[in-house]
């Protein structure tokens, strides 16, 4: 999952503000709230517009008073994040990717996706020439079977050249 949330004109980033998920807000560094923008009537759920988004808003009045007003929002009366319906399980993929099992699974993922990659481009897989499941998989075996023969070839050494 990439994070697309840094800024690079001197201003803080989504990230500095840390989320509290039970009580469903940000934190900003000088320590206010930003809470979700609009309440449904009668319900507790956030307003989610169109895009999928939630918007979170700090308040205009603690804005104004903040000493970190131009790091913050120096061109807006008060700091929005807007935050995904789904950012939960962003940060789960994000958690799991920082996990050393992750790498692993992802080194071991690439071997067999290069395999795949292979058979596709190089032994021209890209689509299957006869019909039916049986000859389908018949197809298959074989393109596996002849990568399977140029990768023994390469490991069997080659022999030296006898002078003559």
């Amino acid at each position: 999952v990439f994070d697309k949330s840094a800024r690079t004109d001197g201003t803080f980033s989504r990230s500095d503000f840390p989320y509290d998920h039970a009580r469903d807000l940000y934190t900003c560094p000088a320590g206010k709230e930003l809470r979700p923008r609009q309440r449904v009537y009668r319900t507790s759920a956030p307003l989610v517009d169109e895009d999928g988004m939630i918007r979170y808003r700090a308040s205009k009045f603690d804005c104004d008073a903040c000493s970190l007003k131009p790091q913050c929002c120096p061109n807006t009366p008060a700091r929005k994040i807007p935050r995904s319906i789904y950012e939960g399980a962003r940060d789960m993929a994000r958690d799991i990717a920082k996990t050393d099992a992750y790498v692993v699974s992802r080194r071991e993922r690439k071997k067999v996706e290069m395999m795949f990659a292979h058979l596709k481009r190089i032994l021209r897989l890209d689509r299957l020439r006869l019909r039916g499941p049986c000859a389908a998989r018949d197809e298959c075996l074989l393109a596996a079977t002849a990568q399977n023969l140029r990768k023994l070839a390469k490991l069997v050494p080659t022999p030296s050249p006898i002078p003559a």
